[in-house]
């Protein structure tokens, strides 16, 4: 028998904060309501669903002009690092993902790794563009320029 509730908060495979979903009974009984996760639908409980629906669109505005902000800072930004090579630009090691994210953190941007979207690690000199996954629905660039050093 599936139960009723409202979600307090984002439960990945389930849904978002505010969102009614339908669960097994165990499932609510023994995890999302113990973990105040999600609560039981009641008149109250809608209220406060809309209160939290109101609450998450204002958080989410304000996230995603950060990250247009943001965005826009990146795209005007080029990070330079150095690297030893051989004759023909083949660099002896590589360049990864956390050497780019301390850079950038010493340019005062702080970001994830999840967020700097690197397939592979650079080996290469001359300039290349990461895409910097900043929101859902924004997506940034930053160069990243490696000379011989």
């Amino acid at each position: 028998m599936a139960k009723e509730l409202i979600l307090l908060s984002e439960v990945d495979g389930l849904g978002g904060e505010g969102e009614i979903v339908r669960v097994a009974e165990g499932y609510a009984r023994n995890y999302l309501v113990p973990q105040k996760l999600a609560a039981v639908v009641t008149p109250a409980t809608r209220r406060l669903v809309e209160k939290l629906k109101a609450q998450r669109l204002a958080r989410e505005a304000a996230t995603l002009k950060e990250a247009e902000e943001l965005a826009k800072r990146l795209s005007t930004l080029s990070v330079k690092m150095t690297a030893k090579a051989g004759e023909q630009g083949q660099m002896f090691g590589s360049i990864n993902a956390a050497d780019v994210l301390a850079a950038l953190e010493a340019e005062g941007i702080k970001l994830s790794k999840k967020q700097l979207e690197l397939a592979a690690p650079i080996k290469q000199l001359g300039t290349i563009e990461l895409p910097v996954k900043l929101h859902p629905s924004v997506t940034g660039t930053v160069k990243v320029s490696v000379v011989e050093g």
